[in-house]
């Protein structure tokens, strides 16, 4: 099993002549999972509203940035837990601590999971900007 690659080492990879299925190069985002607290707060439904106001516009601001490349909501997850999905254009660290200042996990209604994402290079395109 081939190693995945180091940050700055991606295009050390593989062969591409080996295999025509194992890319040569890697594009790197992180992706944080939005995760449902088990230790949420109940909220009134007026202060919930208000929360995800102010969750979408964190949000918004990290977009307009440039550090926030895609997110949004999940759906038919296999966790109910799991509500949502980045993916960020920074190292892991960096993503985690933009991350945990989101109002909604200041709050303590969700907490965040994050991992390094790997994919062939060119493959995982988002938006005009990519």
């Amino acid at each position: 099993m081939r190693a995945l690659p180091t940050i700055g080492d991606v295009e050390t990879a593989a062969d591409p002549n080996d295999d025509p299925l194992i890319p040569a190069r890697f594009d790197e985002h992180t992706v944080i999972f939005l995760v449902r607290s088990p230790d949420a707060p109940e909220m009134s439904e007026d202060a919930l509203d208000a929360l995800q106001v102010e969750h979408l516009t964190y949000l918004r601001g990290l977009k307009r940035r440039g550090v926030l490349i895609a997110n949004g909501p999940l759906a038919e997850q296999t966790d109910v837990r799991m509500r949502g999905m980045s993916v960020y254009r920074l190292p892991l660290d960096e993503a985690l601590g933009l991350a945990r200042q989101d109002p909604m996990v200041l709050a303590g209604r969700l907490v965040i999971e994050g991992a390094r994402w790997m994919t062939a290079e060119g493959v995982a395109r988002f938006g005009p900007e990519g």
